[in-house]
């Protein structure tokens, strides 16, 4: 597989400095499963058998979304983070073909190359980590390195509490689960004055893939994983990982590294245009109180 379908521009398997592998998923149905697992007989179209079950569920549960086992992915975006917590390239995998098949096996294989570094995401220990192992069962790709049943139960990757091999910050901010993150993503970034949610919600990605809107779901990705990405640096100040002084230049460069990249990635315009930055309520704030 040639290095570019992997890395990107901005990294170099000879230089393998990616600490953290920032990510999302978009993913759609597929519709000959959904006919043939839940409505067998009923020679239904795939468009037909989605439709159909997407309105069970929105009668019996108050929401259309398909579960994670009948779907593959269609865009997978991933921020590459060095040790600094800086934004070293920002990739959509195998564009502009994105084939289900091929992003998969990008994203594993990208993790094997770079010497596993830590994914990062928001909630995906609960979706997008189940649906790239799922994928990866569907395709037939290996990821025992993912599994590795030989380690001790703590060390394996995807032990629930391995933070080093992922490290979900919806799980940061609810202690696993003891609480509820009401708001989501888009809350959380929207507290750190990021724009979170834009002009494409989750429940669309369906109709848009459907339409041929690949390149809009990919756009829509790439915001949801720079609003992740902003997240993530909050939660390394929370953490004591990273100072508050420190966050803002990493953002500050973060902006212009946005801002350089706008003709070659014309979304990031949009972004930029509903970028806010985080108003420090310790400004000002009397002697041995925290400020900027």
């Amino acid at each position: 597989m040639p290095d570019s379908l992997l890395l990107g521009k901005g990294t170099s398997l000879n230089n393998p400095t990616v600490k953290y592998l920032i990510f999302d998923i978009e993913s759609v149905a597929d519709g000959a499963l959904v006919s043939k697992i839940r409505y067998p007989g009923e020679k239904f179209s795939p468009e037909e058998a989605i439709a159909n079950y997407r309105q069970v569920l929105l009668d019996q549960f108050g929401s259309d979304f398909i579960p994670y086992t009948f779907q593959f992915p269609v865009s997978v975006v991933v921020a590459k983070v060095n040790e600094d917590f800086e934004l070293m390239d920002l990739v959509a995998l195998d564009d502009p073909e994105f084939r289900p098949n091929v992003i998969t096996e990008n994203f594993w294989r990208g993790w094997q190359a770079y010497h596993f570094p830590t994914f990062v995401t928001f909630n995906g220990r609960t979706f997008d980590m189940p649906l790239m192992e799922l994928a990866a069962f569907r395709f037939g790709l290996p990821i025992g390195q993912w599994f590795n049943f030989s380690a001790r139960s703590y060390d394996q990757p995807r032990n629930r509490y391995n933070t080093s091999a992922h490290l979900d910050l919806h799980d940061v901010l609810t202690n696993f689960g003891a609480s509820r993150f009401n708001g989501g993503l888009n809350l959380a970034a929207s507290l750190l004055g990021k724009p979170g949610k834009m002009d494409v919600q989750g429940d669309m990605v369906q109709d848009m893939y459907l339409q041929g809107q690949a390149a809009a779901i990919n756009d829509y990705c790439r915001c949801d994983v720079l609003d992740t990405y902003f997240v993530f640096l909050r939660t390394m100040v929370l953490l004591g990982e990273l100072t508050l002084d420190r966050e803002k230049e990493v953002v500050d460069t973060t902006k212009l590294w946005l801002e350089s990249r706008v003709e070659e990635q014309p979304v990031y315009a949009a972004y930029l245009e509903r970028w806010g930055d985080w108003a420090n309520p310790w400004r000002g704030a009397p002697s041995g109180v925290a400020s900027d």
